[in-house]
């Protein structure tokens, strides 16, 4: 397999300057353009949520630690594989959430509900479409419903 190369697009700018695995529904978070890119969100105000793809700039994926582990190392959480949880420690450090779309200019995209932390990297922006974003019928196993009870 080959290397793939990524460039940051914009970087978060928010309160929560230090991991967190809790909370984050309320967070209201910036995203900011770099020079190069602004005039990109044309067309985004007319889009109630955003997804966000962004580098885990501080997570460590340690194999021994994180390949099979309890989800927010919680012992009421089964042990399941890194794939079958949204952790922030992963073999590719890449974080992706579904925010709602506050305000939007040239330059600043203001959101609520994106879990990362002050100087996260943001890889790339995508409106919401429910068509593709939003599968009838998806399921997942109990544990997951219970793991989300405090997250946002």
């Amino acid at each position: 397999m080959s290397d793939i190369l990524m460039q940051s697009i914009a970087s978060v700018s928010a309160n929560v300057k230090t991991k967190k695995d809790t909370m984050w529904g309320e967070n209201i978070s910036r995203i900011i353009l770099k020079d190069e890119y602004i005039g990109g969100f044309l067309g985004l105000e007319d889009f109630s949520h955003a997804i966000i793809i962004y580098h885990l700039n501080e997570a460590e994926f340690c194999r021994d630690r994180h390949l099979r582990r309890h989800p927010q190392n919680r012992s009421d959480m089964p042990c399941v594989g890194i794939f079958s949880q949204r952790a922030k420690d992963r073999p590719n450090n890449i974080g992706i959430t579904s925010v709602e779309i506050i305000s939007v200019t040239d330059d600043t995209l203001t959101v609520r509900g994106l879990d990362a932390i002050d100087g996260t990297p943001v890889l790339d922006i995508k409106p919401y479409y429910p068509a593709y974003d939003c599968k009838k019928d998806a399921r997942v196993p109990q544990w997951a419903d219970r793991l989300m009870e405090h997250y946002f």
